[in-house]
Order: C-alpha cells, then sequence, then structure tokens
C-alpha cells in the first residue's frame, strides 16, 4: 500500500509539472497570469455575493407573486433547481474535461445569475428561470475541478477550503448590504447593483481567468466520447457503499447540510411572514447574525 502511495504522489507531481511546462509554453488561453486559486476564489465570490444582495428583495417579490402559497413555492423553486443541478453536475464536469474549465465556468456563472435582472422586469419569469437555472447552476463542480487542475494533492484540502471560506463570506455579508441598501435605497437600487455585480464576474472571467486545462491535457479531438458512467449523477452514489469511511462521511455532510439548507432558504422568508418583521429590526438581526 505504501508503495502504491508514492507511485501516486509520483503520478500526481509529474502531472501537475506538465501542466506548468505547458502554460509556460503557452498552451494556455489568454488570461492574468498563471491559473491560480485566487481566481477560483473572485469567480466565487462574486457570484454569491451578487446573489446575497437579494435576499430581501427576493422575499417581497415572492410573497408578492404567490400571496398564498409563498412557503410552499419557495419550497418548489429551490428544490427544483437543487435537482437539475444534481442530474446536470457530472456531465458539465465530464465536458469541462473536453473543452476546458474556463467555458464553462462562463457558461454556468452566465445562467445562474440570468435570472436577477429579471426580479424587475416580469416576477413569474424570474422564478421559472431561476427553477430551470439548476441546470446550469453547479459553478462549484467546475470550480473544484479548476483547482483540482492546478494543485497538488496534499494542497488541495486547503484550497478547497480557501474556495468555502470564500463563499461562506460572501454569504455572511452579502444579505446584510442588501437589507440596508433595500431599507435606505429600494429594491430596485439592490437589483441593479446585483446584475452589475454579476456582469462584473462575468467580465472577470472572459478577461482574467486563464485556463487551467491546457490545450495538450485534453482529449485528441473535441468530439470525444463521453461514457454514460461519466454522466449518470447516480454512478457516484452506488461507489459510496463500497467504502465504509467514505460512506459515513457522506451521510454526516449530508445530515447536517439538510437542515442547514432547509433553514438558509426559509429562514428570511419565516421573519417577514410569520413574524412580521420589517424594516430596521429584520436589518439589525441581519447585522447581528453577520457579526
Amino acid at each position: 500500500m505504501t508503495g502504491e502511495k508514492k507511485k501516486k504522489k509520483r503520478l500526481n507531481r509529474s502531472i501537475l509539472l506538465a501542466k506548468k511546462i505547458i502554460i509556460k509554453d503557452g498552451g494556455s488561453p489568454q488570461g492574468i497570469g498563471e491559473p491560480s486559486v485566487y481566481h477560483a476564489v473572485v469567480v466565487i465570490f462574486l457570484e454569491f455575493f451578487a446573489w446575497g444582495l437579494l435576499t430581501t428583495p427576493m422575499l417581497t417579490v415572492l410573497h408578492q407573486t404567490f400571496p398564498q402559497h409563498t412557503f410552499l413555492m419557495n419550497g418548489l423553486i429551490h428544490g427544483v433547481k437543487g435537482l437539475l443541478s444534481f442530474l446536470s453536475a457530472p456531465l458539465i464536469g465530464a465536458l469541462s474535461d473536453v473543452w476546458g474549465r474556463k467555458s464553462f465556468l462562463l457558461l454556468t456563472v452566465f445562467f445562474t445569475c440570468a435570472p436577477i435582472p429579471l426580479m424587475k422586469i416580469s416576477p413569474w419569469w424570474y422564478f421559472a428561470v431561476i427553477s430551470m437555472s439548476g441546470v446550469f447552476a453547479v459553478t462549484f463542480s467546475v470550480i473544484f475541478a479548476y483547482v483540482a487542475d492546478i494543485t497538488q494533492e496534499h494542497e488541495r484540502s486547503t484550497a478547497y477550503g480557501l474556495v468555502s471560506a470564500t463563499f461562506a463570506a460572501s454569504l455572511v455579508t452579502s444579505p446584510a448590504i442588501g437589507a440596508y441598501l433595500s431599507v435606505a435605497y429600494g429594491d430596485t437600487l439592490v437589483v441593479i447593483l446585483a446584475t452589475a455585480i454579476a456582469l462584473l464576474d462575468i467580465c472577470f472571467i472572459l478577461v482574467a481567468v486563464p485556463e487551467s486545462l491546457p490545450e495538450k491535457m485534453r482529449p485528441a479531438s473535441w468530439g470525444a466520447p463521453i461514457s454514460w458512467e461519466q454522466a449518470d449523477p447516480f454512478a457516484s452514489l452506488r461507489k459510496v457503499g463500497q467504502d465504509s469511511t467514505v460512506l459515513l462521511i457522506c451521510i454526516t455532510v449530508f445530515l447536517s447540510y439538510l437542515p442547514e439548507a432547509g433553514q438558509y432558504s426559509s429562514f428570511f422568508l419565516y421573519l417577514r411572514q410569520v413574524i412580521d418583521m420589517e424594516g430596521v429590526c429584520k436589518l439589525r438581526l441581519i447585522r447581528g447574525c453577520c457579526i
């Protein structure tokens, strides 16, 4: 077992060295500098910061659009989006192995943020597009693949932790800022600001993010076949049961995220609809949660 681990480490180092040599030889598309974890961090922060700003305006629009079934529709919208993301994530990950990470970062961020301006244009289309955007709302899958391309195995957990911490930081700060701006200047300004940040994120990917998967590391043809096992969302679930340690970790993560996801999706809606907390009181509570 020890010999196999050493061989794997040597192989990982060789692959990473080959990628660095290829990038220096000009095999990577344009971007600012060499691919780094910081490129991934900026993309994640801007995307989720834009969505976090909309926490308060979204509650207003959701209640106005579905006054009798606000909680039900909130659950359905997030449920459909999550289900579509689960089904599409393996396929998008497999395609990014062929076509590169940058193009799929652009695709996922664009379609994930596409519903934002629709909040003020057409609420019905806004919620419909949010649900359907789940097909492409898998930025994390592509980001983690991007990070894996540019880090060695022993560096990967630290890099993933940095990405996850950035995601949390964006969601901690943006709802409070969005709530303040909504109270002070109205929901329209918040939607415009969120749209501008989403556009900034897209421009950052186009201009600044270099490709982490060089041309020479990809299959010879863009039409390279992708097996069903690569695109099957249930394939990983079947493999989980083969290792008891991995199975226990997966169960722990699932049971941890299940209530957290439910709380996050309905907490602010509960404050608005059940407790009837408005304006300054809600803003103070959000500030307290962020601190």
